[in-house]
């Protein structure tokens, strides 16, 4: 029997629900859904096609997949003129993937997590696929989330390390002590490295975009191979994507719809 849901735990299960399919282009299946949702098939079933029958969820039945629906189109747009900065950060990006020839990236925080927004390749040949547009990591995990987390408030970064078990989730390099190391090299450096901790030799550096309340809302990226980020070419690297997203926190201080989003 599928367990009761009620009040806020409903509001909380579908936009996981919403998360886990956002994060697959190809759909994903009811059963995917409720393992990584960890729901009942018949409870993430009920939620799924009530989801579908307000449009923020469609189902192709001959893949027995769930894709995003219409109306989260519709309401993603109405958002996007106050929370999308990709056209303001655009060109930072291309011009990091042209300085650099890596893939770089524009990622946004969205609570403990982080989400790519846009990715654009360099022209090195051999690329990391780790990033790519709708994917989450919790903060302190690649280098996106590890510069926001690490040019966040002392107490804040205290409060998320002690509830969040990025250690049983990711391994024994994301312990509390480990990130805390990598936190004060940031600081220290203004850019953070990410020594290929996701998936070996597969290396990234980012550097944060600040709101007008100067927390760190978003970051700037760069991902490659290993060979390619070698310690005497970190600070080159780290140099042109602390500017570049210097540039973008101008652009956005000039663009009064950015303002900060709590």
């Amino acid at each position: 029997m599928a367990e009761p849901i009620q009040g806020g735990q409903v509001i909380s299960r579908a936009s996981s629900i919403l998360r886990i399919v956002s994060e697959n282009a190809e759909g994903v299946s009811s059963a995917d859904v409720a393992r990584r949702a960890g729901l009942t098939r018949p409870t993430a079933h009920r939620l799924l096609s009530s989801l579908a029958a307000e449009g923020l969820l469609d189902h192709d039945s001959d893949r027995a997949r769930w894709h995003l629906g219409p109306e989260l189109y519709v309401l993603g747009s109405l958002a996007a003129e106050r929370y999308d900065i990709t056209d303001v950060a655009r060109d930072g990006v291309q011009a990091l993937a042209r300085e650099t020839g890596e893939s770089a990236f524009l990622s946004a925080r969205r609570g403990n997590e982080t989400v790519c927004l846009v990715r654009e390749e360099g022209s090195f040949p051999v690329r990391s696929f780790v990033l790519y547009e709708g994917v989450r990591f919790p903060l302190g995990v690649a280098s996106a989330g590890l510069v926001m987390l690490a040019f966040s408030a002392d107490d804040e970064i205290d409060r998320y390390l002690a509830r969040v078990p990025l250690e049983a989730n990711w391994g024994p390099q994301h312990s509390g002590e480990a990130i805390r190391r990598r936190i004060a090299l940031t600081r220290e450096t203004g850019y953070a490295v990410n020594p290929g901790l996701i998936l070996e030799g597969s290396w990234g550096m980012g550097a944060a975009i600040f709101d007008d309340r100067g927390r760190p809302a978003w970051a700037l990226s760069i991902t490659g191979i290993e060979p390619r980020f070698r310690a005497e070419r970190q600070p080159e690297l780290g140099r042109l994507l602390l500017e570049q997203a210097h540039l973008v926190g101008q652009r956005l201080a000039s663009t009064p719809r950015h303002a900060s989003r709590g």
